[in-house]
């Protein structure tokens, strides 16, 4: 006598164990996706409470000094951000970052250049052009201007703030300018009258941050 029964109850019970090793699988898949949307979540929302920090840390230089892929995925986090700023609202700070600044140009000329720096009641003029290489808005600096002799020592010290240095058309056009920044990638040209020491050779400038 032969029979096939028990061969199907083996068929039936490996298709069960089958169904059983499946149905997990499936259940997990709806916790998979919704513990990456929380940890997504996370993210967004991290990047929006710490924004006025974590901005200036990842931005680049708009003077081509930042790597095209550092600048493209800054481009990309500006974008995300913004659109999170429409949607939640932000409260934008701009920073003192002294890196940021690059003098472009400094030119010195008296306003009788026969005469020269060897006049000491010649008054000249410094043409200082400076920029803010940050992709982000930051905080105006100071200016200092060092005059030095032939031995290159110091022998006068000039300090401006930014409304004594910053152009007074560019200043009545932006009348928040000291708590809105310097916009990113702008070029600031200023034409400061000095008048020189007779032994004055040489001159410096840089620019600096007051210490809060």
């Amino acid at each position: 006598m032969h029979g096939t029964l028990p061969e199907q109850g083996v068929k039936a019970s490996s298709a069960d164990k089958n169904r059983d090793t499946s149905a997990p699988t499936q259940k997990k898949s709806p916790k998979l996706i919704l513990l990456s949307l929380f940890f997504l979540l996370l993210i967004i929302v991290g990047e929006h409470l710490s924004r006025n920090s974590l901005l200036p840390a990842l931005a680049t230089r708009v003077d081509g000094s930042s790597s095209a892929i550092a600048t493209t995925s800054f481009s990309l986090l500006q974008k995300l951000d913004e659109k999170l700023c429409r949607a939640l609202g932000c409260v934008n700070r701009p920073v003192s970052d002294f890196s940021a600044w690059k003098i472009t140009s400094v030119t010195l000329s008296s306003e009788n250049a026969r005469e020269g720096l060897k006049n000491a009641s010649n008054q000249s003029v410094l043409q200082v052009g400076i920029q803010n290489r940050l992709a982000l808005p930051v905080l105006f600096p100071n200016l200092e201007i060092s005059l030095t002799d032939p031995e290159e020592s110091e022998i006068k010290m000039i300090r401006l703030t930014p409304q004594e240095w910053l152009p007074t058309t560019w200043q009545e056009a932006h009348p928040g300018f000291l708590s809105q920044g310097a916009p990113s990638g702008e070029i600031f040209t200023a034409a400061l009258p000095i008048s020189l020491p007779q032994n004055a050779a040489g001159y410096r400038v840089r620019v600096f941050y007051r210490e809060k």
